[in-house]
């Protein structure tokens, strides 16, 4: 049994063989985290001490990072006491992960390739949530995915999902062919450490590609319903899509200062907004990104590029928050 200790000196135990996240998980330890399988980064940290590889490979360090002491707890254990150079999200120490049966209430095509799907919970076991958190959905034979929540939690309890169709992919021939009203699933959630967190800076900044919107979606219901988190604050919303069938959605404003930027990377003759892609046409408006907090979702393309864009540009690099779509089939 190994100690480990947080740069803001709180410690955990990690047991031989399970990984520093789910052991800190165990402990009651939040660590930042979103794909849980060595892709997206969001989990790096540096660390002081012996640790191996056990859970993935960490495909998302450079060679850099790996030489100068920088791992992931997604995937590595500890073999002996080690310092972590993070600390613990205390935001998220009162929500708990539990599996739940769930009902589909109702559906609808928001796009060709893009399906809303809302799930009913037992009414006498709701779940707690951040918004901007996802959920495992378990489907027939155990096949498990993950999916944003789209919604910031609400009086029925309901949770909305936006699900894109995968080419090949098991779920997708569920989602697009075989669901019915009623269907009875399970999930597990909440997950990820992706949520409004530091509301300080002036400009607030989200990134989107595609379903990555979803997230997006649940926190500006947080903010239309709390304003107070962004008196005198500007919003910025970024979404990147292919085509214009592809932008099926526009935020309830309100009475939120929000600047809506949908960017199309393909467009076609008649499309008279902003193309490119969204990191990009960020960089044109000239946003002070010394006084900005990017919250980004998406491809992990999308993702890397913008963070590495962004810091290069002056935005301080613990003012970038991301939770990226991994692929599986």
């Amino acid at each position: 049994m190994s100690t480990v200790t947080l740069s803001n000196e709180k410690i955990f135990l990690c047991e031989p063989g399970v990984t520093l996240l789910d052991s800190a998980k165990k402990h009651g330890v939040v660590l930042e985290y979103s794909c849980r399988s060595g892709r997206c980064g969001v989990c790096k940290a540096h660390v002081v001490g012996e640790t191996e590889v056990i859970n993935h490979a960490e495909s998302a360090l450079s060679p850099e990072e790996v030489a100068s002491g920088v791992v992931l707890t997604c995937c590595r254990t500890a073999l002996g006491d080690v310092r972590l150079e993070i600390e613990d999200l205390s935001q998220f120490a009162d929500i708990k992960s539990k599996t739940l049966p769930c009902r589909v209430d109702s559906f609808k095509r928001l796009a060709d390739d893009v399906v809303e799907v809302i799930l009913r919970l037992p009414p006498k076991d709701p779940l707690n949530y951040l918004p901007g958190q996802y959920v495992d959905v378990i489907g027939k034979n155990g096949v498990r995915r993950s999916y944003s929540i789209a919604n910031a939690p609400r009086q029925d309890a309901r949770l909305e999902l936006q699900i894109r169709r995968v080419e090949g992919g098991v779920m997708s021939q569920y989602w697009f062919e075989e669901l019915a009203s009623n269907d009875l699933l399970r999930l597990e959630g909440p997950q990820g450490t992706f949520a409004l967190r530091n509301t300080m800076p002036t400009n607030l900044v989200f990134l989107a590609t595609g379903t990555g919107i979803a997230p997006v979606k649940a926190i500006l219901e947080q903010l239309n319903a709390d304003p107070e988190l962004v008196a005198g604050k500007k919003v910025w919303v970024y979404w990147g899509a292919r085509h214009a069938q592809d932008i099926y959605w526009t935020p309830e404003i309100g009475s939120l200062p929000i600047a809506f930027m949908p960017v199309l990377s393909r467009p076609d003759g008649s499309w008279e907004g902003r193309t490119g892609y969204v990191q990009d046409v960020l960089v044109q408006d000239e946003i002070d990104l010394a006084d900005a907090v990017i919250y980004a979702c998406g491809s992990e393309h999308m993702i890397h590029s913008a963070k590495e864009k962004l810091v290069t540009l002056g935005l301080p690099h613990k003012n970038f928050y991301s939770d990226a779509f991994v692929s599986s089939n």
